[in-house]
């Protein structure tokens, strides 16, 4: 369990979560369109690219898809836009940001090179540098999580040089055994009543532990629930949620970025009680999924998933 149990409300959003929206997988052609655009933006606003790529990925995970006729997903308050002297404080500037980015004299919301240099040149408003572009999306967002999540994105975009990361893998090598069935909404008692936010998959102890996504160690160390434990944010704003393990990786430290394959720790049966507790259940890999919306963050079945991953594995 990644902390205390959900309350019902965000329970009953993950119950209407259509999880076929989850990890959308972009063309590679559709990819490149968005890179030469980042990189054409980058260039005249010494914004790197990657940081435009987080936001755009950001938004395309909070939003509907792009719409007909644009490449990237960003959808600017209209306020923001155009200027209110009420509509932010004067730091986001009451005159607006929306910009001609294209040359054809006129500033279109609609426009994906006018979106990408509005947002550069706001971006550069703040400054270049790592902690000046926290601020200035701090101002636009008001979400801590929100930001961190797009400056991870950026981490992975910056390492991997590209925003086509489609691989995946499952959590546990296909060599080893184990076994695993949807457990996700299942009664708990430990802690009190609460349900099962994953799916268990049984192997014994020492298997390795393997990343199933690209992205950020946002979180290790021991929770009482999950006992020695490590959360990944992937970057479609997801947080994968291993628990129970015998150890971490050695070279595993928060802030890493990982792709899919790398061991990150080993099977175990840690958890439910004080650090150290260990054998109050047969050894297995917890693994659930958390999806934030921009708004709240809430579990969903990852079962389906493993399940494809399972037979995308070698």
């Amino acid at each position: 369990m990644k902390g205390t149990a959900l309350v019902t409300g965000i329970l009953i959003a993950a119950l209407s979560f259509s999880t076929g929206s989850v990890h959308a997988q972009p063309d590679e052609k559709e990819s490149n369109e968005r890179m030469a655009l980042y990189k054409k933006t980058s260039a005249v606003t010494d914004i790197p690219w990657e940081y435009l790529a987080a936001v755009d990925q950001y938004e395309r995970q909070v939003h509907d898809d792009p719409d007909e006729g644009r490449v990237t997903a960003i959808k600017f308050d209209p306020l923001f836009w155009s200027g209110s002297t009420d509509a932010f404080p004067p730091a986001i500037s009451p005159e607006g940001w929306g910009s001609d980015g294209n040359g054809d004299q006129k500033a279109d919301i609609q426009n994906d090179e006018d979106i990408l240099w509005s947002l550069g040149r706001y971006l550069k408003s703040f400054g270049t540098t790592e902690d000046d572009i926290k601020i200035a999306l701090f101002q636009y967002y008001k979400r801590d999580l929100t930001v961190q999540t797009i400056m991870h994105s950026a981490e992975v975009f910056r390492k991997f040089k590209t925003v086509h990361l489609t691989n995946r893998d499952f959590p546990l090598p296909k060599q080893y055994n184990y076994s695993y069935r949807s457990t996700w909404g299942d009664a708990r008692g430990f802690g009190g009543r609460r349900i099962h936010e994953g799916t268990d998959i049984f192997a014994g102890y020492g298997v390795p532990v393997k990343s199933t996504t690209y992205g950020v160690v946002e979180m290790k160390g021991w929770n009482t629930y999950g006992g020695w434990r490590i959360g990944i944010r992937d970057i479609y704003n997801i947080y994968h949620y291993y628990a129970h393990l015998q150890n971490f990786s050695e070279d595993i430290k928060v802030g890493d970025v990982v792709q899919p394959g790398d061991v990150i720790g080993a099977v175990g049966a840690s958890g439910y009680g004080p650090p150290g507790t260990s054998g109050k259940f047969p050894p297995h890999l917890h693994y659930g999924m958390y999806q934030d919306n921009g708004k709240n963050e809430w579990s969903f079945d990852p079962y389906p998933f493993l399940r494809r991953w399972e037979r995308m594995a070698e």
